[in-house]
């Protein structure tokens, strides 16, 4: 059976300025942040940046765009599908 390619409603862009500024598009919520990490839902999956000093300039998820600066050292997705519900839903499975 052919794999289905899901089509997101809002287009998913990332835009890495010197390693400095992230600005993300399709972003549907932000599960947690600190300086080290900021993980958010997109429609494509969840992703997780990483670095130091992180600081979320502009969050819409209305618009689904996302801004953060800080030194960031990588950016991860996921494997796994998205997990809807929030932090106490996975806490008391």
């Amino acid at each position: 059976m052919a794999e289905e390619k899901k089509m997101s409603a809002v287009p998913h862009n990332l835009v890495l300025e010197d390693r400095r500024l992230l600005t993300v598009s399709g972003v549907s919520d932000v599960d947690s942040f600190d300086e080290e990490t900021v993980v958010v839902f997109t429609d494509l999956g969840e992703l997780t940046v990483r670095g130091s000093d992180l600081h979320i300039n502009r969050l819409s998820v209305e618009v689904g765009e996302l801004t953060v600066e800080g030194n960031i050292s990588a950016l991860i997705y996921s494997q796994e599908p998205m997990q809807k519900g929030g932090f106490f839903s996975r806490v008391f499975r």
